[in-house]
């Protein structure tokens, strides 16, 4: 069977030539007699391949001096919880809610200390990015949190908010290398690799040093402290080492392409020939207003549930893979990260106007 066109939004689509790439090197990676799954992560081998995965990272974002990377595990939802535990003082967190992964770190945060809500989209099914330009800004907050992209809702931050001089946190996790961006608006970025980076397992972190302190909250374990894991350069426990070299693989076949700015161009021509079908279409519909759309995952419905499962099943059929809704919105999903062809999105544009055209005769 040849290769599906995968809509999934995460675990994700990957390049077709990392995944070769990684095929032809998985018994004998450069040499060595073995695979990088059976390496030694205190090996020189796999040393290189991390050292080299974070200069490429950096090269990539221009990711400053004063920011530490670091490879961890325990997936995006980690970081609900290690964030509050590195990053309180004043035991307070302000949370803007615009999807189910932000009201989830909010609800972890209250855990440790005072989570303010201080802006929410809950009022319309979080189909619109709240106005972040004059927020209630908690005059003792430690950090102001948002979800940049929101997976399930396919919206996105497209300003960011006025945080007032506070420190910026955010959940990059479906958007992260999707397009440039300015790792100084930010004090502490992080991204669960597995919808445009890597296989799941990684987490990748960006912050900025000051951040990285001695004096966290009490009960913190060692392993979630964000300066044991710099201390060790990412190395004090095994890491999620294959992972690693995968998004390594990521890095570098998004320099060879143009890096960031030429996946943005890609990104935004595959959104828009969807987008663009979406508004002129009878029977199809986005659910995000269209200020806020993300590039990235792209919602639709026919307002029939019975006509949702049909196309499901019969975009499955010809080759067309994971676009049924999450069960909080319903309908369809198009998750179109960095990896997946603009031929993907092409295909399935062709077999959404003749479903239309077969079912409004």
């Amino acid at each position: 069977m040849s290769r599906v066109y995968n809509f999934s939004a995460g675990p994700a689509v990957l390049p077709e030539e990392v995944l070769k790439e990684a095929a032809e090197e998985m018994l004998n990676y450069k040499g060595c007699g073995m695979s990088v799954m059976e390496m030694s992560h205190r090996s020189k081998m796999f040393e290189t391949i991390i050292q080299e995965a974070e200069s490429d990272l950096r090269d990539l974002l221009s990711i400053p001096d004063n920011y530490k990377v670091l490879f961890l595990q325990g997936g995006a939802s980690q970081q609900f919880a290690m964030v509050p535990m590195n990053l309180f003082k004043n035991r307070v967190g302000d949370y803007i809610i615009t999807g189910q992964w932000a009201k989830k770190a909010y609800q972890e945060a209250k855990l440790y200390g005072k989570a303010n809500e201080i802006a929410s989209s809950a009022d319309k099914t979080f189909t619109y990015i709240p106005d972040g330009s004059d927020l209630p800004i908690s005059e003792n907050a430690d950090y102001v949190y948002i979800c940049e992209n929101n997976t399930i809702y396919g919206t996105k931050y497209k300003t960011l908010p006025n945080t007032k001089g506070k420190t910026l946190v955010a959940d990059l996790s479906s958007c992260f290398l999707s397009e440039p961006f300015d790792v100084k608006n930010y004090g502490l970025i992080f991204a669960g690799a597995q919808k445009n980076v890597g296989p799941a397992g990684v987490v990748i972190a960006i912050i900025r040093e000051d951040l990285i302190r001695e004096d966290v909250l009490l009960e913190t374990p060692t392993m979630l402290r964000y300066k044991t894991h710099l201390d060790a350069k990412s190395l004090y426990n095994t890491p999620p080492a294959y992972g690693i070299y995968i998004c390594g693989k990521v890095f570098k076949w998004l320099k060879m392409r143009g890096g960031l700015t030429a996946m943005k161009e890609q990104n935004e021509k595959k959104a828009a020939l969807l987008y663009d079908f979406l508004d002129q279409s009878k029977m199809f519909r986005g659910t995000v207003e269209k200020k806020d759309r993300s590039l990235m995952n792209v919602p639709f419905v026919t307002g029939d549930e019975t006509l949702d499962a049909l196309f499901v099943k019969e975009s499955k059929e010809i080759g067309l893979e994971n676009l049924k809704g999450h069960r909080t919105v319903g309908g369809m999903r198009a998750s179109i990260y960095n990896a997946m062809p603009v031929e993907g999105v092409e295909t399935l544009v062709s077999f959404m106007k003749e479903f239309e055209e077969k079912h409004t005769r």
